[in-house]
C-alpha cells in the first residue's frame, strides 16, 4: 500500500507558501500548489485535499511528492517537456528556405504558404512555422533606390553637416514642393467608426482639382512656412523664395536644402539667388529625397489631413492645409537628424555590393 509522504514545514517555508496562496499577482497554478502543500502539512489525505480544491487526486499526489524531494523549488517550476518530435527533417527546412529565397513559383511572383506546401509536400502550418523561424516574409516587399549621383558623397556630407552642425547666426531651411495634391470627394457618404467596425469610405471618388504646396521647414525650431499655388514652375518657386525673404528679414544668412528639380535651377532662379547673396542653396543627391527633412512633414500632412480627407473644392483643400500648418506651428517640434554621413555612406556601400552580387547572378 502506497502512502503519501509526510510534509513538515519550516517557518520560512510556511511563510512563503502562505504568501503564494494569497498572492493576487501569482500564477493560478502556483497558488493551487501552495494550498496543496499547506493542507498536506495539516496531515490531510490526498483524496480530501483534492475534494476541497476541486482537482484530481493524482494532481495532489504529484505536487506533494515533488515538494518532498525539492521543497519549494519543486513546485515553483514545471517539469521540462520536450514536446512532440517534429515530422520534417533539416533537409526539408533547407529546401523551403532555399526555394523561398532563390526560386519563384511558375504561376506567381512570390510563394504563398499553400503553394510552398504543395511544392515541398508538407502542411501549410509547417511552412508558416519555418518562415517565422527564419524571418521570411515573401508576401512583403519594400522599395529602394540607390543614387547614381557622381557627387553623392560630397552632397551627402554637405546636407548632413547642415543638420548636425549648422552654421552660427544662420537659418537652415529644408524646402520642397508637394505637387498635385488632389481635392477628392467620395461618391457616397461613408459609415462612421463604431465598436467592432472601422470607418468606411467608397473606393471611387470625384476629382475637384489639384494644388501644389510649397513648404520650408526650419530645421532648428520645426516651424513651417507654407503656401499653396496652382502650378509648380520656376515662377511659383521664385514667388516662394520671395515669401521666405520677407518672412526672415534682415541680413541673416539663409541656407536652403532642396532637391534637383529643374525649376530650382532655372536661369531666372539663379539670377535671383545672385542678387540675394544671403541665400545659399544646397542640393541633395539625385534620387535621395529622403535627405530632405521637409519630406517628413509632408508625410505627416498626408497621413493626418489629406489621405482620408473629403474635399468638395480646391479652396476647401487649401483651407485644410493652411489649418494643418497653423496647428503645427502652434507647437512645433523639430525633427532630429542623428545619422552621421560616414554611417550613411557605409550603408550605401554595403547596399551597392549586395546589388552588384544579385545582378551578376
Amino acid at each position: 500500500m502506497r502512502t503519501a509522504p509526510v510534509v513538515i514545514l519550516t517557518d520560512e517555508e510556511r511563510a512563503q507558501l502562505e504568501k503564494y496562496s494569497r498572492g493576487r499577482s501569482v500564477p493560478v497554478r502556483l497558488v493551487q500548489r501552495a494550498k496543496i502543500i499547506l493542507m498536506s502539512a495539516e496531515n490531510l489525505q490526498n483524496i480530501d485535499i483534492a475534494a476541497q480544491l476541486g482537482i484530481m487526486r493524482r494532481t495532489v499526489a504529484r505536487w506533494r511528492s515533488r515538494f518532498a524531494i525539492n521543497r519549494i523549488a519543486g513546485i515553483e517550476k514545471d517539469a521540462f517537456r520536450p514536446g512532440r518530435k517534429r515530422k520534417y527533417s533539416n533537409r526539408v527546412v533547407l529546401s523551403i528556405v532555399r526555394k523561398t529565397t532563390q526560386e519563384k513559383p511558375e504561376d506567381a511572383t512570390h510563394w504563398s504558404t499553400r503553394s510552398m506546401a504543395n511544392a515541398v509536400g508538407v502542411s501549410e502550418a509547417t511552412v508558416r512555422r519555418i518562415w517565422k523561424q527564419h524571418g521570411l516574409k515573401p508576401h512583403l516587399t519594400r522599395t529602394f533606390k540607390l543614387s547614381n549621383d557622381p557627387h553623392f558623397a560630397e552632397k551627402l556630407e554637405d546636407v548632413i553637416g547642415l543638420y548636425l552642425n549648422p552654421p552660427e547666426h544662420a537659418i537652415v531651411l529644408s524646402v520642397d514642393e508637394k505637387s498635385q495634391i488632389q481635392a477628392l470627394d467620395r461618391t457616397q457618404p461613408g459609415l462612421p467608426l463604431k465598436k467592432g467596425r472601422c470607418g468606411t469610405m467608397t473606393h471611387d471618388y470625384k476629382r475637384n482639382g489639384t494644388t501644389t504646396l510649397f513648404a520650408a521647414l526650419n530645421t532648428l525650431d520645426g516651424k513651417v512656412i507654407g503656401t499653396c499655388m496652382e502650378r509648380h514652375r520656376h515662377q511659383e518657386w521664385l514667388r516662394f523664395l520671395k515669401q521666405i525673404d520677407k518672412e526672415y528679414t534682415g541680413e541673416t544668412a539663409i541656407h536652403l536644402i532642396a532637391d534637383n528639380y529643374s525649376t530650382h535651377k532655372h536661369p531666372r532662379v539663379q539670377n535671383w539667388m545672385k542678387s540675394h547673396s544671403r541665400f545659399h542653396i544646397h542640393f541633395t543627391p539625385t534620387s535621395a529625397s529622403w535627405l530632405n527633412m521637409v519630406e517628413r512633414f509632408f508625410r505627416e500632412l498626408t497621413d493626418k489631413q489629406i489621405r482620408r480627407g473629403i474635399f468638395t473644392s480646391i479652396s476647401q483643400l487649401r483651407e485644410a492645409i493652411d489649418r494643418a500648418i497653423e496647428q503645427h506651428n502652434a507647437d512645433p517640434k523639430p525633427y532630429i537628424w542623428t545619422a552621421k554621413a560616414s554611417d550613411v555612406l557605409e550603408k550605401v556601400k554595403r547596399a551597392r555590393i549586395t546589388l552588384d552580387k544579385s545582378s551578376s547572378v
